[in-house]
């Protein structure tokens, strides 16, 4: 068995390596010709401390002045003594360029394109092997024709080959205007990625996900990603769009809420004249038992006012999540990514 180890740098750039039952990370990353920090190799001088954000481990020796046991507890580890014993997450405190790797260039043939909606348009790219990423990543397309690219989201899960994305018809837009009036099947689509910092951590908690628009993407790739590595922890998920014509992918999202052991969902439209059950923003409808009390990590993505709506809104009610994890953009340029 070879484990995956995605290594996360502060530019938000994602290796993914494998690993070797008994390898250390250090001795991975350095065949896979990546420069993380390292020094002594021997456990004593610290150099090599990197935070393990997922997986399990075992470490070698070490001594206290490397890696207190504090430090330890919180699941900082020494790449130099750590071997994996599961796929794991890795942030490495410096740059991808400061450790001498690039991102991965891929390419992949246009396998599948439907109009989900009047504002909505998902296709698949077939690549010719499986793709490393962690759920809830994106990667830059380059837009055929030209010399530019577009940052997009996962729709689909981790670990295949068939790569699928659920992206924003923009008037006028470079790649809306391919993917409306060019793109046909066969056609070949090089990216760039995996990116982003704005990913699934381990679901040890309720898990509340918040979607405006396309922004269901990364959440569609989440949960088909749970799908098949199931957790206990109920999963709950807002996801609000502006009109009834942008509500897209139910048949999916129920498919999973019937599969998923602890997962519902409820949608949302802004439209007063749309006749939805439920008017206004996802603000409008969560409630206080959404938060557990705290003991919870909220996801949000979507345009800046709906992540900032739902900050004002725990403020607000006054309870501070666990972890709060949101990724931004903006449909008017296609390609804006913040993540934290």
């Amino acid at each position: 068995m070879t484990y995956n180890i995605a290594l996360q740098f502060e530019d938000g750039v994602s290796r993914i390596i494998p690993c070797e039952p008994n390898e250390l990370v250090a001795d991975a990353a350095y065949r896979a010709k990546i420069n993380i920090p390292l020094d002594c190799r021997d456990g004593a001088c610290g150099t090599c401390k990197c935070h393990c954000e997922s997986g399990s481990f075992t470490m070698g020796d070490y001594i206290e002045d490397a890696l207190a046991d504090d430090e330890a507890e919180q699941g900082y580890v020494l790449t130099c003594q750590m071997r994996p014993t599961s796929d794991c997450v890795v942030r490495v405190p410096a740059s991808s360029a400061a450790c001498k790797t690039e991102v991965g260039t891929h390419g992949a043939k246009l396998a599948k394109l439907d109009r989900d909606s009047a504002t909505t348009v998902s296709f698949t790219l077939q690549a010719d092997r499986p793709l490393a990423f962690l759920a809830g990543q994106y990667v830059n397309l380059n837009v055929p024709g030209s010399k530019e690219a577009r940052s997009y989201s996962f729709s689909s899960a981790p670990n295949g080959s068939e790569l699928s994305f659920l992206i924003r018809d923009v008037p006028e837009g470079l790649m809306s205007t391919y993917m409306r009036s060019k793109a046909q099947l066969e056609d070949f689509i090089m990216f760039s990625g995996p990116y982003g910092s704005f990913y699934l951590r381990p679901t040890v908690r309720p898990v509340l996900m918040l979607a405006g628009g396309t922004g269901l993407a990364p959440f569609l790739s989440m949960l088909q990603w749970l799908k098949d590595n199931a957790t206990d922890q109920p999963i709950r998920l807002a996801y609000g769009v502006n009109t009834n014509a942008d509500l897209v992918e139910l048949e999916l999202l129920d498919e999973l809420k019937a599969s998923l052991p602890d997962f519902d969902y409820f949608t949302c439209v802004v439209d007063p004249e749309s006749g939805h059950p439920k008017l206004g923003y996802v603000t409008n409808h969560l409630q206080a038992e959404h938060l557990y009390d705290g003991d919870v990590d909220i996801y949000v993505c979507g345009p800046p006012p709906m992540v900032e709506g739902v900050r004002k809104w725990m403020g607000g009610i006054g309870i501070t999540p666990k972890s709060f994890h949101f990724e931004k953009f903006s449909s008017a340029n296609e390609a804006a990514k913040e993540a934290a």
